[in-house]
């Protein structure tokens, strides 16, 4: 099998290039280790930036969204019993939209069965192989059967624990990394949400989030240290413990029930530089991670995939590289500053255990900062709701 781009990974980042790359009349094959089954079923982030939105909307992907999706024009940050709104539609004149990427995952999936894309699942021993030649091959096992395909590009789409990471030499692949000495312990409940809004809470006891996916499905967060067990936290540790951490009025609207999904996340900033290495071509997690506290892992992945696809657009369209060399430098300067959004995000909001009381003075400083001064919520506003993309023809 031959084909002008092999996608490896079939989560939200593949999916959306094999879309867009489709739109534009170019060839794509996608190989997914995971089970399509197994992908939707993913519990994973629910805010989608401004540009996010609008690209999923001009990739024929927005009708659900608009019609069910639940748009935010900000959060709340609280501390103590204070609350202090972000209100982004008059700061920066943008929104988010809540919907959850298992959402974001069913459109996709549905898109691409509309017009018959090749999405080859629950593969095997998938490898990377050429990629500085001019026919680079991506081969794996299916059915227990060996098989190959050749194309012109390969785009490594497949996360943190993909194939794509290890076919960059060592001696050109670096790496920066922060792990962070907490996690976050999620739980999903069908409870309607205690605010309309988000809420990060930075409490003397940790940070705490109160999200929701929509009117009777609630996402909670609680930081735990980073060697909790789930067995560790019953559902009435879990609601005592947020309740502490709230604001009193938010505390006492909390509505709890029988939690449906459990689970412990670590906290890590991760970013692997280039992004390119010859016909190969990295985008999403295989790049970067970011902890979840600015909601940029998904927005990430997928501004990543609008400017590979505008690429491969201008290389077969026009016969125009430019944008294909140029895509590491152009992606990583969009990474680089939601990476530094979100540590900052989560050293102003969680409590660290080898800092003192000076320490937790400076939080409170900078969120009283962000109370009384209408430049800094201007600030976080234009970071949240995230850096403007142009789409270009992939739009």
């Amino acid at each position: 099998m031959h084909t002008q781009v092999v996608i490896i990974g079939g989560g939200p980042a593949g999916s959306l290039l094999a879309q867009l790359l489709h739109a534009a009349g170019i060839e794509s094959v996608i190989v997914e280790r995971r089970s399509t089954e197994y992908v939707l079923g993913r519990i994973r982030a629910g805010v989608l930036e401004d540009a996010s939105a609008r690209t999923l909307t001009a990739a024929g992907l927005g009708e659900r969204m608009a019609a069910e999706g639940d748009p935010h024009d900000g959060v709340a940050l609280a501390y103590g019993d204070q609350r202090v709104r972000i209100d982004f539609a008059e700061l920066v004149g943008r929104r988010v939209m809540i919907w959850g990427q298992t959402e974001v995952q069913r459109d996709l999936y549905d898109a691409l069965g509309s017009w018959g894309a090749t999405l080859l699942d629950s593969v095997d021993d998938v490898a990377i192989h050429d990629v500085t030649g001019d026919r680079p091959r991506v081969t794996f096992t299916r059915d227990g059967q060996a098989e190959e395909i050749t194309c012109d590009w390969i785009a490594g789409c497949d996360g943190a624990h993909g194939v794509s990471q290890d076919a960059f030499p060592t001696d050109l692949r670096r790496t920066y990394e922060r792990s962070y000495p907490f996690g976050w312990l999620g739980v999903l409940s069908e409870t309607p949400p205690v605010s309309p809004e988000l809420i990060y809470a930075s409490h003397e006891r940790g940070f705490a989030l109160c999200s929701m996916r929509h009117a009777m499905l609630s996402r909670y967060y609680v930081q735990c240290d980073r060697d909790d067990r789930v067995e560790d936290w019953s559902d009435d540790r879990f609601w005592s413990e947020l309740t502490r951490r709230l604001p009193a009025d938010d505390a006492e609207r909390l509505q709890t029930g029988p939690s449906i999904e459990k689970s412990i996340t670590p906290l890590r900033s991760f970013v692997a530089e280039p992004m390119r290495h010859g016909r190969l071509l990295v985008a999403g997690d295989a790049a970067h991670i970011v902890p979840p506290t600015g909601a940029k892992g998904l927005n990430l992945a997928i501004s990543d995939v609008v400017l590979l696809a505008q690429a491969f657009v201008d290389h077969y369209a026009r016969g125009d590289d430019d944008g294909l060399d140029g895509y590491s430098d152009r992606a990583l300067r969009r990474v680089w500053k939601a990476v530094r959004f979100s540590w900052w995000l989560t050293t102003l909001m969680h409590r660290f255990p080898s800092r003192d009381d000076f320490d937790r003075k400076i939080q409170l400083a900078e969120l009283d900062l962000l109370a009384t001064s209408a430049p800094a919520r201007a600030t976080f506003a234009d970071n949240y709701t995230g850096l403007p993309l142009d789409l270009g023809e992939v739009g």
